[in-house]
């Protein structure tokens, strides 16, 4: 039907009859000469009726909108002051010998140029909007990516086997989707959070290295980066140890950004410690493009007499920390009493109950001369030297604080380094990917006065840390590891428990009942007694990973049929009520919900 996809024909082509098909994207008549942008996944090529040619430029006066055309015609230069350095057919046109439409199109709802449209009009249009040349570039994004890891990953042993998708339920964290049995009455499968198990029972059946890229689910509160449904690619190793695993998925990450956007990432990655990244960033996923980092100050407020300091320093994990902002304080960059006040209610979005400053006049004066706040007269001089020396400030400067809950302090701060540090130029435009490791191996649920895993309970502790599970869970590090880029976690993973033993004391710490055990994971554990290799892994997560390199907010914009924040897709209308008969084969019956029939 056609010699050419449309966007590829160039000055190559001069001289030469092309037969192309594709879309109208512009049409335009300049004084008897009709000329149509005819676009198709590889770009624009100008055609050119001319009148001429009756029959072919009758059709063309018709020529709409979106309207599908199959062109034939003869390539040739513009005119001299017409090229479009832009268009890789920017120097050619094709003068129009034949011209069919193929399929007309009612009035668009939008153009395909357009930049404006609201996100529902774009989704209940998604086939028009994966028409547009963004969504278009997008996913063919998407698509190169995916074939760099493959070919990665197939070129360093790893054997691409899938698991199923029918699985049984299992307490990995998040709420599941279920599938109920029309078989088995009042019996449910899973859909599966992540292969996790699979992929572990294939290192125990000696697979070596396994890979797949993925679908996984998740029925949780979506944000503009979750989908219920989203793209892991998922990879497991045997006979290698933390540092060697991370080596091998270092050099993917490295080599995907390589083949799809010829950029270079660091080599070797910074690695940080989750200590280390909390201490310093308030964040297991710290954003290093932007340079500001906390001031530690929970020892010395134990001994002040400000009472909100000392609280949250006395309060069991409590923590006060300080922010210095160089230049915010004082100066042409100085911030202003509402763009603090503004702050503040930013800050109280993550729960901080205020933000407290300090405008540094004269770092050398450790009083209400040298230093503007109203929380400097509860301070003593030598309580506020001692502030400015940890916090390096500077005249000019401006020191934010926050005393509270750890976590509280910690993710308020933390977004506010975020905030600030993008908005003040004190972030720099680059790929800045890190290592984090060391996690904890639990983490206390205070409403249930219980321990539970922080990855999930298969995770190693490391070498040494074994002992702790009895004695002190919170005092035990995990062989676990994320890979962090430009303050998004990117990857996660872990060397797995292959001993039997070590899992019962892991259970333990959990305080998972062996009937427990036995029940919600004895397909796995029935697999150690049976000589299971040293083995771990990892899970990127392909959309957001995609999402990065194609530099758009949203996931939704690198996934052809995505969701919204709600969980539904306007497209094809889904969820979608069902009828009666179909509930009764599955043996359900509704409450108070309307069904269909």
């Amino acid at each position: 039907m056609r010699t050419n996809y449309a966007g590829l024909i160039d000055a190559h082509y001069l001289g030469k009859t092309v037969t192309i098909c594709g879309w109208a994207h512009r049409r335009r008549d300049h004084g008897g000469v009709i000329f149509i942008d005819l676009r198709d996944r590889e770009g624009l090529v100008q055609v050119v009726c001319d009148p001429d040619r009756e029959a072919t430029f009758k059709t063309a006066d018709g020529v709409r909108h979106e309207y599908v055309l199959k062109v034939t015609g003869l390539v040739r230069h513009r005119p001299e002051g017409t090229v479009n350095p832009n268009l890789r057919s920017g120097a050619i046109e094709i003068l129009a010998h034949e011209l069919e439409v193929l399929n007309p199109s009612l009035t668009p709802p939008f153009m395909m140029d357009d930049d404006n449209i609201s996100e529902t009009v774009r989704l209940e249009n998604r086939v028009l909007d994966l028409r547009r040349p963004p969504m278009q570039h997008n996913l063919r994004l998407r698509h190169r990516a995916a074939q760099s890891a493959r070919k990665y990953l197939d070129g360093h042993g790893f054997i691409d086997i899938e698991t199923p998708m029918l699985y049984k339920s299992t307490p990995e964290g998040a709420r599941e989707f279920l599938v109920p049995s029309r078989l088995h009455d009042g019996q449910f499968y899973a859909l599966p959070q992540s292969p996790q198990l699979f992929k572990q029972m294939l290192m125990m059946a000696g697979y070596d290295r396994y890979y797949q890229i993925t679908k996984c689910f998740r029925d949780e509160d979506l944000r503009a980066d979750r989908q219920p449904e989203f793209t892991q690619i998922d990879c497991e190793t045997s006979f290698l140890d933390e540092l060697e695993i991370r080596a091998l998925f270092e050099g993917l990450v490295r080599t995907m950004f390589r083949d799809v956007l010829s950029v270079e990432l660091p080599d070797p990655f910074p690695i940080m410690t989750y200590a280390d990244a909390v201490r310093l960033y308030g964040s297991d996923k710290p954003d290093l493009r932007v340079a500001l980092q906390f001031t530690e100050l929970t020892d010395l407020m134990k001994a002040v007499d400000f009472k909100v300091f000392r609280a949250a320093a006395d309060l069991p994990g409590g923590r006060v920390a300080a922010l210095c902002v160089p230049g915010a304080g004082g100066g042409d960059n100085a911030m202003t009493r509402k763009e603090i006040d503004d702050l503040t209610g930013f800050v109280a979005i993550y729960g901080a109950r205020g933000l407290a400053y300090i405008k540094v006049n004269d770092a050398t004066k450790f009083n209400e001369e040298g230093l503007q706040s109203p929380i400097v007269k509860f301070l003593k001089p030598e309580v506020l030297k001692e502030i400015v020396g940890r916090c390096g400030a500077n005249n000019g400067d401006l020191i934010f604080f926050a005393a509270d809950k750890e976590k509280v302090v910690n993710d308020s701060l933390g977004a506010l380094r975020a905030k600030i540090g993008h908005a003040r130029g004190f972030a720099t435009r680059e790929w800045k990917p890190l290592w984090v490791v060391d996690f904890p191996m639990f983490e206390y649920i205070e409403e249930h006065k219980t321990w539970a895993a922080r990855h999930h309970p298969f995770t190693a502790p490391k070498d040494g840390h074994e002992a702790f599970l009895a004695t002190d869970p919170g005092a035990a590090l995990a062989k676990a590891y994320d890979v962090v880029l430009n303050g998004w976690e990117i990857g996660g993973g872990s060397v797995r428990i292959h001993r039997q033993e070590v899992q019962a004391r892991v259970f333990d710490a959990l305080k998972i009942s062996p009937e427990d055990q036995q029940r919600k994971f004895g397909f796995l554990l029935n697999q150690l007694k049976y000589g299971a290799p040293p083995h771990g892994g990892i899970a990127f997560g392909f959309d957001r990973l995609v999402a990065m390199m194609a530099g758009v907010e949203q996931i939704r914009d690198v996934i052809a049929f995505p969701k919204t924040q709600r969980g539904q897709d306007m497209l094809v209308e889904a969820p979608s009520p069902v009828t009666e008969q179909q509930l009764r084969d599955l043996h359900i019956r509704l409450r108070s919900v309307p069904v269909v029939g």
